[in-house]
């Protein structure tokens, strides 16, 4: 079972706002906040899962089919979330 996190302050790059429909960033923050890292590949998802132990980076990548992928990144100390595009990194 996904434990919760903080997500501390919560922003978006404008691209990703350009790019991507409210509903799509918010599903996107929901998912990532339950634990559901999405199309991230097992090596990422294997870090996030012992960085709710450990404190590190977590990282998301949720695919929408009309705008691409979308990251959502929460920093190690839970102090902010972003929500970006790949090439806004």
């Amino acid at each position: 079972m996904a434990r919760s996190f903080p997500l501390g302050q919560i922003v978006a790059t404008p691209g990703a706002l350009e790019d991507f429909t409210e509903e799509e960033c918010k599903e996107a923050l929901t998912r990532h906040s339950r634990g559901d890292w999405g199309q991230v590949c097992p090596e990422d998802e294997g870090l996030n899962d012992r960085a709710l132990d450990d404190g590190d980076r977590l990282l998301s990548v949720y695919e929408f089919p009309l705008h691409g992928k979308l990251w959502v990144i929460t920093e190690w100390d839970r102090s902010v979330t972003t929500i970006l595009r790949p090439e806004d990194y």
